[in-house]
């Protein structure tokens, strides 16, 4: 059983992240964000009414893992698209990935709905992993990034400052839309978290899991939010590859491998904008769906490794607008 981030001071995302917050901070324009102050809080944009980039993206997804994982950009194959992706690894994935990076903390921003995530969470305790492990970080800065097409309002400050229970000056709230360079990139970091969450949802004991690694196309800038959410997702569900290593039995890792790719969903193979558009609504969707393309699971105990799943550049090539026969 991991210790409870509170006791285990160098595994505490926030505080982990907060050297990587101070880098947007202190390099504002190079990074092309801009900071302000909205009632004490720092609220750091990063493609709202900015241009963000690349390195500021590697950075905003840097900080949702709660710095507890690396993030690079390079380019890579996919199957036969030579393409730049972003990739993630890390020897904390559960506390990485799940009690920090993942996005399930719904928050009402006027009209619109902005994804909370980021190490904040870990001290919200927002989401299932929390009740499951019991993770929980009572750090005295709170960090929440949020996907959202605009600024916090007052009142979503107010509400994140009583949720975080943190003085103001030691609240950031980090914002980026989905269609913007830093949206791109935050969410094909996203590949790793997944794989968990998906393991997760097969009711997996995801301690047994020690180390991650896991890739992702990088999808362009789409033109609007609604054409970027299509792009990114069907980055991870066609294009990302993630590795897992656990200590296990070959024999249920061999039935449970197969059980985790995108390809186990009965939507599997059209572009997600399409199933989105027909659902209406991400909780209509087959929950099936949300996985990697590609899966490996190498158990340590034995030395063996199973793998299930396969890429598909012939959606990413369609879905990333590229014109490429």
């Amino acid at each position: 059983m991991l210790l409870p981030l509170s006791q285990t001071h160098e595994l505490s995302p926030n505080r982990q992240a907060f050297p990587l917050v101070q880098k947007f901070l202190s390099r504002s324009e190079l990074l092309r964000v801009k900071v302000h102050k909205q009632n004490g809080v720092t609220v750091i944009d990063c493609g709202v009414h900015v241009q963000g980039g690349w390195e500021a993206g590697t950075l905003f997804a840097s900080v949702c893992l709660g710095g507890l994982a690396q993030v690079q950009q390079h380019w890579s194959d996919f199957n036969g698209l030579h393409w730049p992706a972003v990739e993630v690894v890390s020897d904390h994935p559960i506390r990485a990935c799940l009690a920090s990076q993942y996005a399930g903390w719904p928050i009402k921003n006027g009209k619109l709905l902005a994804m909370g995530s980021g190490p904040g969470r870990a001290i919200v305790h927002e989401g299932e992993v929390f009740e499951v492990s019991g993770y929980e970080d009572y750090s005295e800065t709170a960090i929440i990034c949020l996907e959202s097409e605009e600024l916090p309002s007052e009142e979503v400050v107010r509400y994140i400052l009583e949720e975080c229970q943190c003085d103001p000056t030691n609240l950031y709230i980090m914002v980026a839309p989905t269609a913007s360079q830093v949206g791109s990139v935050q969410i094909a970091a996203r590949a790793l978290e997944t794989g968990l969450s998906k393991l997760m949802e097969l009711g997996y004991n995801i301690e047994n899991i020690v180390s991650g690694s896991g890739i992702c196309p990088l999808s362009p800038v789409a033109g609007d939010n609604l054409s970027a959410l299509g792009r990114t997702n069907d980055a991870l569900l066609y294009g990302s590859t993630v590795l897992y290593y656990l200590h296990d039995d070959d024999k249920a890792l061999d039935s449970l491998v197969k059980l985790v790719p995108s390809s186990s969903s009965r939507e599997y193979g059209r572009p997600f904008a399409e199933v989105y558009k027909e659902c209406g609504d991400f909780y209509d969707i087959d929950p099936r769906l949300f996985s990697p393309a590609e899966v490996w699971l190498c158990n340590l105990k034995s030395g063996n490794s199973f793998h299930a799943g396969s890429l598909r550049p012939d959606i990413l090539r369609n879905s990333f607008g590229l014109g490429i026969n």
